[in-house]
Order: structure tokens, then sequence, then C-alpha cells
């Protein structure tokens, strides 16, 4: 594993860890969405549904990842 790798997955973790008070979880929870990061909410939604276009194999491809995510933790 690079150094650069490590790094990342050093930064990736600690912040994945890292806690916050309840009103902060709050307040960011609560806050709108921009405009920006609608549209891409919304382009991912419509990539993903045309690349798993039936409830069959959107179900297929959680239970994939979810498999791949336990292997890799």
């Amino acid at each position: 594993m690079s150094a650069d790798h490590a790094e990342r997955l050093a930064r990736i973790a600690a912040e994945a860890e890292r806690s916050c008070s309840p009103d902060a979880a709050a307040a960011y929870l609560t806050a709108p969405m921009s405009e920006s990061e609608r549209n891409d909410a919304l382009a991912l939604i419509r990539w993903f549904r045309r690349r798993y276009p039936s409830a069959a194999e959107r179900l297929a491809y959680v239970r994939r990842a979810h498999r791949r995510w336990r292997r890799d933790r």
C-alpha cells in the first residue's frame, strides 16, 4: 500500500469515527440542500436507475455491495 493510499485511508477513518454534539448533528441534518448538491444527487440516482433498471437488479447490487463491505471491513 502506498503512503498516499494509507494517508487517505487514515483521513477517511478519522472522519468516519469523529463525533459531534447533538446540536451540530441536528444543524447539519436540517440544513437545506444546495442546488448543486441536489443536482449531483439526482444525477447519481438517474445513473443508478439506468444501470440497475429493475428492482431485482437493484436488490442484487445491494446484496453484492453489502457482502463486499462486510468482507473489506
